[in-house]
């Protein structure tokens, strides 16, 4: 078959993005951003800066507050901080219903009626979460550009019965960053280089990088990323704010572009746990087109901010993972605080070295190659007969003609993954049973039981690194690999600041166990109130 361009897809008007509060239709690319046409908003311009979701519900129930006057202020902000300003580059598309919808759900406030627990709470997706609507779903990826998935998926569906409003989809690292070599976390071959909104030429982490990027710089009050190893933790820590990876099978991830069946997962980023946790149990629960979750009958809960508590340290045995130590000093420092601080608050703290069994990552990377091209081939047949790529072979040669896809790093890990036998391969069935046994029996499993512990602690990442589209990213320290190999939970909330960027800490621990990672993270957030808005600088150190 003969690949259409891209330029050949945006005459025949298959792509279009709107960033205008009178929703005109607008075409963007990367380069359309204006960095000279600065429409100022700064922190005391901005009426609802910082907000979280319960201040919006009770302006709404006491009248003196619109979900449309809501709803047109952050599209203003995006507008005036993504666009243009600081051009943070962090929302790929802004939804054109986002305003009906606003108002449709005003409707029923003046009938004194609520949708749900996220009644006109505006949220971005993850542009790799599709939405059966105007909108796209792209992976970031210009051989996705016009692509309109069939139906919501699970997500998007969750949202809208909650009463959020989806105000538009955020940029990404293309294809969650799974596509190849000497990648830059946030950039996309349709949405450009996100930044960060603590210093502009600082990289965001990935690859929710935009949904990050936008909850930190308050283009939105929550937004939804997702997570193979480390795509919620990492960009969450980096930007300062609260992300939740959840134990895989708590939400599903039925339409949503997939890297792994055994580690995907979607979960929600918020600039609080509170938020977090609301939007948690809006999420959660069994879906039919998603087996995993299945496994989460019985484990689930629909209200996880009722295990919230302020003194939830007390009396608990945390573990502290020091794999990552000896690669920052700064991040040490930083994180012995934290711990010196953890201890007085009556915790008995256990160093570990080590959790999972050696090779466990090995087996991990085999697992999503075979897994990646099951699901990308899955995915592409659910679009339909207009899809505009038909499988990940058509996808590679896409990528191979096309001027800008491969400008600054290459796709090796499609064309591995592409080379891979089917599911029922021996290796494939090796490798899983290896990573299974070494990240949960043998890792955090064993470590949990044999010292009788609540929870696991390490430091999320380093902070943010220059922004290098030559040698692609540059991490230090991380410690999202036990919990994503394991498929378990994982939370991270902002720790302290280095040098004007955060750093956050982790809390990770066994299958299922979000509401005592969720008790333990809000008694540590409460206590330490480290969160601190971002301010742009355009400054380079």
């Amino acid at each position: 078959m003969k690949i259409k361009t891209f330029d050949e897809r945006y005459k025949t008007g298959f792509w279009f993005l709107s960033f205008k509060v009178t929703i005109t239709m607008t075409f963007l690319f990367f380069a359309s951003c204006q960095s000279n046409s600065q429409k100022k908003q700064e922190s005391g311009d901005f009426p609802y800066m910082e907000w979280e979701a319960a201040q919006f519900l009770e302006h709404y129930k006491e009248g003196t507050l619109t979900v449309r006057e809501v709803v047109e202020a952050y599209l203003q902000r995006i507008e005036a901080l993504d666009r243009s300003g600081p051009c943070l580059q962090a929302v790929l598309e802004i939804n054109p219903d986002a305003l009906a919808i606003a108002e449709e759900l005003d409707e029923m406030l003046q009938q004194g009626k609520f949708k749900g627990p996220l009644h006109g709470i505006p949220v971005l997706l993850k542009d790799n979460i599709d939405t059966h609507d105007q909108m796209h779903t792209t992976a970031g990826s210009r051989a996705m550009a016009g692509s309109r998935p069939l139906q919501d998926s699970y997500v998007a569906k969750k949202l809208r019965e909650s009463g959020a409003v989806i105000l538009g989809k955020t940029n990404l690292s293309e294809w969650a960053n799974f596509r190849g070599e000497l990648s830059s976390s946030g950039w996309s071959g349709l949405g450009g280089q996100t930044k960060s909104p603590y210093i502009l030429d600082r990289n965001p982490c990935g690859s929710s990088s935009g949904s990050a990027v936008a909850v930190a710089a308050n283009l939105t009050v929550l937004a939804i990323g997702t997570e193979t190893n480390g795509s919620i933790v990492c960009p969450s820590h980096a930007n300062g704010i609260v992300g939740i990876k959840p134990t895989v099978g708590l939400i599903s991830r039925s339409g949503i572009i997939p890297i792994s069946f055994t580690q995907d997962t979607p979960g929600p980023m918020a600039r609080t746990v509170r938020d977090a946790a609301l939007c948690l149990g809006v999420l959660a629960g069994v879906d039919e087109a998603d087996e995993k979750t299945a496994e989460s009958e019985g484990n689930f809960h629909l209200d996880y901010t009722e295990f919230l508590n302020e003194q939830g340290l007390k009396g608990k045995r945390i573990g502290w993972f020091t794999g990552p130590s000896g690669k920052n000093f700064k991040v040490d420092k930083l994180m012995q605080e934290a711990v010196e601080w953890i201890k007085k608050q009556d915790v008995e703290v256990v160093e570990i070295e080590r959790i999972s069994a050696p090779n466990t990552g090995s087996k991990s990377f085999e697992v999503m190659l075979f897994e990646y091209k099951d699901g990308l081939n899955k995915y592409f047949s659910s679009l339909g007969s207009e899809a505009v790529i038909k499988d990940l072979e058509d996808l590679i040669a896409f990528n191979r003609e096309d001027e800008i896809s491969l400008r600054y790093y290459n796709q090796k890990y499609l064309e591995m993954a592409q080379a891979k036998e089917g599911l029922d391969a021996q290796a494939y069935r090796e490798a899983l049973a290896g990573l299974l046994i070494g990240s949960r029996r043998d890792g955090i499993d064993r470590v949990m039981n044999e010292h009788g512990l609540h929870a696991i602690m390490a430091p999320t990442g380093s902070p943010a690194w220059k922004t290098d589209w030559v040698n692609g990213d540059s991490f230090q320290a991380g410690s999202s690999s036990p919990a994503a190999h394991a498929g378990y939970p994982n939370i991270t909330v902002p720790m302290g600041m280095i040098d004007g960027l955060p750093v956050g800490i982790s809390f990770f621990g066994k299958a299922w166990s979000e509401p005592l990672l969720l008790e333990i993270a809000y008694a540590f957030e409460q206590g330490t109130r480290h969160r601190e808005p971002p301010k742009m600088l355009l400054r380079s150190n």
